[in-house]
Order: C-alpha cells, then sequence, then structure tokens
C-alpha cells in the first residue's frame, strides 16, 4: 500500500542511490514581489521542497511547475500556485552531499489550509522519477509529529493522527 509522507520527512528513491527529497516548513506567508490579482481573498502560504545527495556522483535535477500539484481541504481542491513568485530547482546539477531547495508560494481559503497535500515528481538526469505524496496543514508542526508526548494542540491534528497510522503500518521491531 502506497503511504503518504508527513511535511518534514524524508523520502529516498530506490532508483537514484543516495537521493532523498522531503516538503518541509510548511507555514502561512505573504509572496516577497506581492500578491497575485487572482488569489484575492485567500491565504497565502509557502513551502520547501529539498533535494539532497548523498550518493557518490552528481544527479541533474528538474523540479519545475507542472512537477508539484498542492491540494488543500477535505475534498483535495487544487491551491491556487503562485509560479511568478516561486523558485524552482531548474536543470541543477547536485553534487554528493549537496542540496538545492524549491520554494512554493500557493494561496486558499483559510479554513482549508488545515489539510494540505503536496505531490511531486521529481525528474532525475532526464528520467521521471515516481511521484511522492506528503501531508499536513497549517498550524501543524513538524517538530510535533515525532515527538513521544504530544502537545495538547497537536494531539487531534492532522499530523499526530498521521503519524500514529503510519508508526501502527511499520509492524512491531521498528523505531519511529
Amino acid at each position: 500500500m502506497y503511504e503518504p509522507n508527513v511535511v518534514g520527512d524524508w523520502q529516498e528513491y530506490d532508483e537514484h542511490a543516495g537521493l532523498r527529497v522531503r516538503v518541509h516548513r510548511l507555514e502561512q506567508a505573504e509572496p516577497p514581489r506581492g500578491r497575485d490579482e487572482a488569489a484575492e481573498g485567500l491565504t497565502y502560504f509557502r513551502l520547501r521542497i529539498t533535494v539532497e545527495n548523498r550518493g557518490g556522483r552528481s544527479l541533474g535535477v528538474h523540479l519545475e511547475d507542472g512537477q508539484i500539484d498542492v491540494r488543500i481541504g477535505p475534498d483535495g481542491e487544487g491551491a491556487f500556485v503562485d509560479w511568478r513568485n516561486s523558485q524552482f530547482i531548474e536543470g541543477y546539477d547536485v553534487y554528493p552531499l549537496r542540496r538545492a531547495t524549491a520554494v512554493l508560494y500557493a494561496a486558499g481559503p483559510e479554513a482549508a489550509l488545515s489539510q494540505i497535500d503536496v505531490q511531486v515528481q521529481l525528474r532525475v538526469d532526464d528520467e521521471w522519477a515516481e511521484r511522492r505524496l506528503w501531508t499536513g496543514g497549517i498550524g501543524v508542526h513538524e517538530e510535533s509529529v515525532g515527538a513521544a508526548a504530544p502537545t495538547a494542540g497537536a494531539a487531534g491534528g492532522l499530523a499526530h493522527q498521521i503519524s500514529n497510522f503510519l508508526r501502527d503500518q511499520a509492524g512491531p521491531g521498528t523505531t519511529g
């Protein structure tokens, strides 16, 4: 069964030894070059997608518009993605023990931002890697996801529920 990652988790790619990706730093933030007219009445948020090369050779990485899909709310509606303010990884060689980070600005109705799903399909050396999914939300803190005793605010939160689900699915003998 395919399981989503929690925002902040690293995901390794078997087909590219040493390559791993994560979606992190999901937070409410205004775009640096001003709001897009189409986002009037919506709440902006920012997230980062980091690609890390822990392998022994450099990898050509592409992470551009069209390779990232952001869905919000319980119905998974598409978020408004502000391509003008976002920064992508376009044909960048990530050398061993180095990282490259894309910064994405998106917006949606404030009530829907407690559930955000981000799907990423990385292109490595002109080959498409498998799509990966991360889930989180505004107000759900990455630090509370792996904590032994969650805070009162996170006890019923989405990240806590996902963390418990993944821990239950991992089975005995694994650590979280």
